[in-house]
């Protein structure tokens, strides 16, 4: 039997391209926050996540909170988005990015009378998918419960800088 020899310098070609159109992907409503899986865990091996956020006026996204693993970037597409990063409040207006590396403290929030629509990219994704359900069960519960919520958090590579202060609701 004669052996292939593997060929080193030509490339094999694949077509796995994902193309999303506007309104595709599967949504969530999480309370009044919409979330839609534009490129999942699944679809990029792991490697990246790409979601669309709908924040209503005046609701909190996420309090601050950081990453080990993943570094995450925001996209403002409408509306102006308030980020805290560090120590530092930021409006970012339509067509700023924001990226926030692994280990940097972070939260958003629209404290505006208008929609903010944006674009959330996790890299890794670690799973995101997995989160954002959780985060739809946890946050539908009543009342929350924080030690359920701390979990989830953790679980996804999630950890807040204040735990009494981790729950995205505008006391």
């Amino acid at each position: 039997m004669k052996a292939i020899k593997a060929n080193y310098f030509v490339d094999q070609l694949e077509d796995n391209a994902s193309i999303i159109e506007p309104n595709g992907g599967e949504t969530l409503e999480l309370n009044t926050i919409a979330i839609t899986f534009k490129v999942t865990s699944e679809m990029s091996g792991d490697q990246l996540g790409v979601y669309e956020i709908t924040l209503p006026p005046m609701c909190i996204g996420a309090k601050l909170h950081y990453h080990r693993f993943m570094d995450e970037t925001f996209i403002v597409n409408q509306g102006i988005l308030t980020l805290e990063v560090a120590d530092k409040v930021h409006e970012a207006e339509p067509g700023s990015v924001v990226y926030v590396p692994r280990f940097t403290p972070h939260g958003f929030r629209n404290d505006t009378d208008e929609i903010v629509k944006l674009t959330l990219i996790f890299n890794p994704s670690q799973k995101r998918e997995g989160f954002f359900r959780g985060l739809y069960e946890t946050l539908n519960e009543v009342p929350i419960d924080p030690e359920k919520y701390l979990q989830l958090y953790n679980k996804y590579d999630s950890f807040p800088v204040d735990t009494s202060n981790m729950i995205p609701i505008r006391e």
